[in-house]
């Protein structure tokens, strides 16, 4: 309830609303300070801070669990993000290539360090961190599918495409495929093609309208 309730602006709630959320966020910050010599804890208390825009705290709380495991990974792709959200890319890539030095089969931060480069323009750079989430994160769909639309927005259309076909192989009804794909064939010409995908989508989704749109556009 701590972590639900923390992001939500003080504003909104009443005087007795607030004591009793800052009642359950204290008792939540005890419950992991227990296990203070566990980086996890350290984690969980930095995004508690950072769902409440506590900028200092938060970043403190995921370097403490860094020292305690300089390879747990998941702190140092916080860490990035707490970075982003302040307009701090470039200590969030210091933070991620440093975390990449230590573990570097670790897709999440290879992913979290091209979506860097992509806000940089830094598009070639972007590309290849990408293709690494993608090889080492195989099974999650997600990091295929945007290296797929880097690779499109790169002018590599038809690998793009062949990587989302890739990504339908193992998750048939994964959406954010399916609808780049529509997307990606119409745009190459490949009406047939991209009606059969829109098909598909708008099977997993036949009361969302955007889909619908699609598939009108694709007949």
């Amino acid at each position: 309830a701590a972590r639900a309730l923390a992001a939500v602006p003080e504003a909104a709630l009443t005087e007795s609303q607030r004591q009793a959320v800052q009642r359950s966020i204290n008792e939540y910050l005890a419950s992991e300070m227990t296990n203070a010599d566990r980086p996890e804890s350290w984690l969980n208390i930095g995004l508690l801070y950072t769902d409440q825009r506590q900028f200092d705290p938060a970043e403190a709380a995921y370097r403490t669990a860094l020292e305690l495991q300089p390879t747990f990974t998941q702190a140092a792709v916080n860490l990035a993000d707490l970075y982003r959200i302040q307009g701090r890319d470039g200590d969030g890539e210091s933070t991620l290539r440093q975390a990449l030095e230590r573990d570097p089969r670790n897709a999440t931060a290879h992913h979290a360090l091209g979506l860097l480069l992509i806000r940089q323009q830094r598009l070639p750079e972007a590309l290849t961190a990408l293709a690494e989430a993608a090889r080492l994160g195989a099974d999650n769909p997600r990091y295929s599918y945007v290296y797929a639309v880097a690779l499109h927005d790169a002018g590599q259309s038809k690998l793009a495409i062949q990587m989302l076909e890739t990504v339908l192989k193992k998750h048939p009804n994964d959406r954010d495929a399916l609808l780049a794909l529509a997307m990606f064939q119409r745009e190459a010409g490949q009406f047939d093609t991209a009606r059969d995908y829109a098909r598909r989508l708008a099977t997993l989704e036949p009361d969302n309208p955007d889909v619908q749109a699609l598939l009108r556009q694709a007949l």
